[in-house]
């Protein structure tokens, strides 16, 4: 069960941690750690530092760190500070951005990693950079090997 309401995290509110959420959350605040949403609204006068993963990233106020998304928006008082992976981008004049910018076509599974199995080719490509999951720090030796299928193929 989705929520239609939106999460409003307001300006008095400082969050050390991480938020996870499927719906939309607006955020006005400080967090100090990653946002998961599926569409997020950082406001003026908010300040994230950490990574940012959501289908829609409207930027309006301070980020340090990367934002994977599929549509990001950089409003005029934007500042990012880290990379950006977009599907699509758009920049407003008077934004400021110190980082590279990579368009991929799907931004969010090349992060996360999460929604693949550990012995999918593009997982494998990426297990050097993602650290492992809760529960599976045995499982990243294993997953530099590739699959059983392409072993008894050879």
């Amino acid at each position: 069960m989705k929520s239609k309401a939106p999460s409003i995290l307001s300006g008095d509110l400082v969050l050390t941690g991480s938020i996870v959420s499927e719906g939309e959350v607006q955020l006005d605040g400080t967090v100090d750690g990653d946002i998961r949403a599926g569409s997020l609204i950082i406001g003026e006068e908010a300040n994230v530092n950490g990574e940012v993963m959501a289908e829609t990233v409207v930027i309006r106020g301070r980020v340090t760190g990367s934002v994977y998304a599929r549509q990001v928006q950089l409003a005029s008082t934007a500042r990012i500070e880290g990379d950006i992976v977009h599907a699509a981008l758009s920049v407003e004049s008077g934004a400021f951005f110190d980082g590279h910018c990579r368009h991929a076509s799907d931004p969010l599974s090349e992060k996360s990693g999460g929604g693949a199995p550990a012995s999918a080719p593009k997982a494998a490509n990426k297990s050097a950079d993602i650290p492992p999951a809760p529960g599976k720090s045995s499982s990243s030796v294993t997953s530099l090997e590739p699959p059983l299928a392409s072993k008894s193929s050879a």
